[in-house]
Formats: C-alpha cells, structure tokens, sequence
C-alpha cells in the first residue's frame, strides 16, 4: 500500500526528534516507538512509524525503515544513509531537520507571495464585472430617465467608461490565466518553460537564483555533514538546485574542482556566490570550519530570498491596487461628465 508523504515540516520535526534520541543514547528501535507513542494521532507518520518499528526491531538501520515506511523524501534516506555509514547520523539528523524547516518557511513565503496579487486579481475582476453589469447600466438608466436618450457626445463618455473597464477586465483575466498556467507549470514536468520566461524578468529571475543557491547550499552542508566527499558533494547537491543558470555555474565550479581545487577556491574562482559569500567560505575552508560556514551562508541566503519576495510583492501591491483606482475612477468620470453637462445646461 502506498502511503501519502509527508510533508517539509513533518520530515524536519521526525528527524529533529530521532536526532535528539540518538544524541541521548536511545536505541534505535525504542526511539521509533518512543515517538509512535508520542505522535498520538493517526495519519501518514503514524502508520510509517508503524512499518518503521517493525524494522529496527528485526536489525535494521534506520534508513531501511524510513525505505521501507515510504513516507519519507529520497534525499532524506540518502543522507541518513550516508551518515549512518560514515557514522554521523546525528549530525546529518539535525542538519536535515533545519533543511526541511528552512524549505518549508522559503515555501511558504512563495505561496504567500503568489496568493495575495492572486486575491487582489480577483477583487478586481469582482469590482470591474459590477461596474459593468450594474453601475453603468444605472447611470444609462437615469440619463434615460432624465432626457430620454443621450446625445451623441454624451454616449461617447459611456462608450469610454465601457471601453475602459473592458480593457481592465481582459487584462486582468489574462494576468489570472498566466498565473494558474505557470502554476501548471511549476508543478508539472515542464518547469523549465516557466522559469526561462521568468527569468527574462529582472526581479523574478534574481528570485529563482537565490532560491537556487540557497537549495544548493542547504544541500551541500547536509552532504559535507554526512562525511560525503566535496567533489561528490558539489554533484549531487547540483540536483537540488533546481535553477539553470545556478546549475551552469555549479558545474564550472565542478570541473574547476577536477583541476585540484576545494570546494571553497573553486567557489570563489567561478564567481558561485557573491564576492562577501566566497570570501566567508574561504575563511572557512582554511579555519576548517567550512560546515559551519555553510550553515551561515544558507540562513544569509534564505534571509536574502524572504527580502526579494517581500520586495516583488510590495511593488505588484501598489501597483494592481492603483490600476483598480485609476480604471474605476476613469469610468466614473466618464459617466460623470454628461451628468455635468446636464446640470450646467439646467444652471
């Protein structure tokens, strides 16, 4: 039977809860069931706590039953596999408890960041659609009332009001359809479609590199922290990154790495992260503190990523929030006028 996955959150609050068993001395078998007793409810880490005691209590590692639970990630087994075989198992637990936190907080932020202009579409497509269903037909209604038809130069102001929430409304319609497109996008297998579109837009596409460099990085601490050597290290944490142009220049910082170079020169040669970044691991490298290097950088970067998003969503903010003020109040004014008109003629 196949289980439903669980979720960043989930897999960071499991690994954080074996790491600090096996900090403590637990035997692996009694700190799975240690954590079914705790759990306390059903669902997907319950029925995989499940299938993971019945493992460890036949002997085997840890990583076998998180296989065999199948509710946990591919690169979560990987890692934990590797730090059981270099015998870091603790240290790769807790790095990949503060991976899969940071994944979920940088998912979030995303989420956020794409509902709330989809929201503000909506409501302007809300406040559009009755503009044109109910309040202009009202004001046509009392012109009617009034003079009994409208002048020629009266009905072309309405014409304009139509014409205007009319072009508001298909732009916005359009703006919705790309959105839920590049959702099909994102989710599907053709990713790669999105985001080359998106990174012809300036501010998007510094986005996707920072997201890059901090899965990269993220990734790459986990692999060191297994005992995973560098140039191995670099290849598979390349998979993570999920951003072309950061993958082309993993992969000059690789071959750079063939030719003899660590991972921190061969960083800083090809230009992987910003001259501050490369610096900062270089040091590290030499210190032999290049773990905890990383682990800075990889908060450095998910704290850049959070300001680019707040910085993209504080310009489409006023920006969507001004074309609904400036195409409701045209359309106003331009019903508006004959009424003016009439009221001068009157005076």
């Amino acid at each position: 039977m196949r289980h439903k996955k669980l979720d960043s959150l989930g897999v960071s609050a499991f690994c954080e809860s074996m790491a600090m068993m096996v900090q403590s001395g637990i035997q692996m078998d009694e700190a799975v069931a240690l954590l079914r007793q705790d759990s306390g409810k059903t669902g997907p880490l319950e029925q995989g706590l499940v299938t993971m005691q019945s493992c460890t209590e036949q002997g085997k590692r840890m990583s076998e039953a998180m296989e065999a639970a199948g509710i946990f990630p591919e690169y979560a087994i990987r890692m934990v596999a590797a730090g059981e075989g270099a015998g870091r198992l603790e240290d790769v637990l807790f790095q990949l408890a503060r991976y899969y936190a940071d994944q979920k907080t940088m998912t979030d932020k995303l989420r956020n960041a794409i509902v709330y202009p989809t929201v503000m579409l909506v409501m302007i497509i809300a406040v559009l659609a009755v503009m044109l269903t109910m309040v202009l037909p009202a004001f046509l209604g009392v012109y009617d009332n009034l003079t009994g038809s409208l002048t020629d130069s009266s009905y072309g102001y309405v014409r304009w009001a139509y014409g205007i929430c009319w072009a508001a409304l298909v732009v916005m319609l359009v703006l919705v359809a790309a959105l839920l497109a590049g959702l099909l996008l994102w989710r599907g297998k053709k990713r790669y479609i999105l985001e080359a579109v998106l990174g012809k837009i300036p501010a998007c596409a510094s986005i996707l590199e920072c997201l890059g460099m901090f899965r990269f990085t993220a990734a790459l601490s986990t692999f060191l922290a297994s005992g995973e050597m560098q140039d191995i290290a670099v290849k598979e944490s390349m998979k993570m990154a999920s951003c072309r142009p950061v993958e082309r220049k993993i992969q000059r910082c690789a071959k750079s790495m063939e030719e003899g170079h660590g991972i921190a020169q061969a960083a800083y040669n090809e230009g992987l992260f910003e001259p501050v970044y490369g610096r900062m691991l270089l040091a590290g490298d030499r210190s032999g503190s290049l773990e905890t290097v990383l682990k800075k950088l990889t908060d450095l970067l998910a704290g850049h990523c959070s300001s680019l998003v707040d910085r993209l969503v504080g310009i489409v903010d006023p920006v969507l929030s001004g074309l609904l003020m400036v195409t409701v109040g045209l359309s106003l004014l331009s019903v508006m006028l004959p009424l003016i008109g009439m009221m001068n003629a009157v005076g």
